[in-house]
Order: structure tokens, then C-alpha cells, then sequence
């Protein structure tokens, strides 16, 4: 589902031949192999991602796709050190949203580009314009999430909704030029990219209230149903741009 604000990440970044990129979030490596057909052979890009199974994947989807100059590595890209040379470019699909202290993430990430280098990243705008979000139907079948710890930051896939916060972060993290671009799509997927197969694992429900939430996500689901398998998904994203 969200391969769909690819093609916006890649407009509003503009990677060009012989560039270097940082890949921030990079899961199964799609937007960095893109990329690094952009840049070309004289480029590269690294994608980082603190999931092993993902950078695994990245790393076999690379391969199939014979793209050479597309690295990656289990990091985090909040405090690692990430390549040993400048970027050019950072560039995130929606890979920053859980960043437990965001300005202390952007400032790492400003560190790695060089000067007048510049930042691309997609992430969603509100929950309440993202009718897909399960979180919302789940709610009140758990407890609250717990309070984040003494100088932390609520994480998670809405975090960065406010563009007024976001701004102020990424001025307070060292970079200039920020500007928000608002998109709003519908997108056709199959259902399990709304609500996947194991969208019940670990929460600790079990009996009536597994039952009852299994039906509230077969619901919610419904509401998107077009038949024949395909389900019309609508999302509100915005992509952030930047330069240090």
C-alpha cells in the first residue's frame, strides 16, 4: 500500500546520476533499488533498516534485479554511523515515523549529508484521514500505549501527522528549505495489505474478545471491498523536503 508514494518521494528528491543517497528505513529495499537506477553505476545507495529480515530481503531483491550499486545494512539510523562519506540526498518512505527522539535522529542524519545536500521523506498526515488504519478499530480491545519514557517521543505511524511540529524538528535538527507537499490518493490493493494475517498476534487477547476483534477487522476491511479481491484503499500522505 504505500509503494504508492513512491513515485513522489523519488519527484520531490530528484536523485541524479553519480549521486550518493542514504536510504532511511529502507524495509524490503524497493525505493533504494529505485534510486539507484536513477544515480546509475557511477552512484550508489545504502539503504538502513533496523529489521534483520528485512535487510535480508532488500538484500536478495537487489540481487535478483542485478543491481550492484544498491548496499545495505542493519543500522540505526538514529544514532549509527551510516557509510563513510557523505550523501548527496537522505530519502525516506515513511521509514522516520518511529524515531523515539526525532531531532536527535534528523541532527544524525544531517551529519551524513554534505553541505547544501538535501532530505525527501513521505509519512502520513492524520489518523483521522486514514480511514485504513487498524489501530483504531483495535483500540478499545487493548489498554493505552504506555507513556514514553522521561525525554522521549510517542512514536508511531502518526507521529509526524503535524506539519507545524515537523518543520520545527527538522529547524531544530540542523536543516533549511522545509517544505510540505499534501497528497491524497486512493490506491487498489488486496486485502491483506490493510489488515494482515497476524494483525492479532500479540496483543493477549483471547476467547470472546479475540472473537469480537476478529469480526471488528473483518468489518473494517469490508468497507473498502470493490469485489473480485481488490479493495479501493484511500491514504493522505505529505512528503517533507530539506537541506542542510
Amino acid at each position: 500500500m504505500t509503494e504508492a508514494a513512491a513515485d513522489h518521494v523519488v519527484a520531490h528528491l530528484g536523485p541524479g546520476p553519480g549521486e550518493r543517497v542514504l536510504d532511511v528505513g529502507c524495509g524490503s529495499g524497493g525505493l533504494a533499488i529505485r534510486i539507484a537506477e536513477l544515480v546509475g553505476p557511477s552512484g550508489a545507495v545504502l539503504g538502513a533498516d533496523i529489521s534483520e529480515r528485512l535487510v535480508e530481503l532488500a538484500r536478495d531483491r537487489a540481487a535478483d534485479a542485478r543491481c550492484e550499486n544498491a548496499t545495505f545494512a542493519l543500522a540505526d539510523a538514529q544514532v549509527d554511523t551510516l557509510g563513510t562519506e557523505p550523501f548527496d540526498a537522505v530519502a525516506s518512505q515513511f521509514g522516520v515515523m518511529f524515531f523515539d527522539e526525532p531531532t536527535v535522529a534528523f541532527a544524525n542524519l544531517a551529519s551524513h549529508v554534505r553541505p547544501g545536500g538535501r532530505l525527501a521523506f513521505s509519512c502520513w498526515q492524520h489518523m483521522a484521514d486514514n480511514p485504513w488504519f487498524s489501530g483504531a478499530v483495535l483500540a478499545r480491545f487493548v489498554g493505552p500505549a504506555p507513556e514514553p519514557a522521561p525525554g522521549k517521543s510517542r512514536t508511531g505511524p502518526f507521529s509526524l501527522a503535524d506539519p507545524e511540529r515537523v518543520s520545527t524538528l527538522l529547524g531544530s535538527a540542523g536543516w533549511s528549505e522545509v517544505e510540505r507537499t499534501p497528497y491524497e490518493l486512493t490506491v487498489t490493493v488486496p486485502s491483506q495489505a490493510i489488515v494482515d494475517d497476524h494483525e492479532l498476534d500479540g496483543l493477549g487477547l483471547s476467547g470472546p474478545d479475540l472473537d469480537e476483534a476478529g469480526e471488528a477487522l473483518r468489518q473494517h476491511v469490508a468497507r473498502f471491498d470493490r469485489g473480485n479481491g481488490s479493495f479501493a484503499v484511500p491514504l493522505a500522505f505529505q512528503v517533507f523536503t530539506a537541506r542542510v
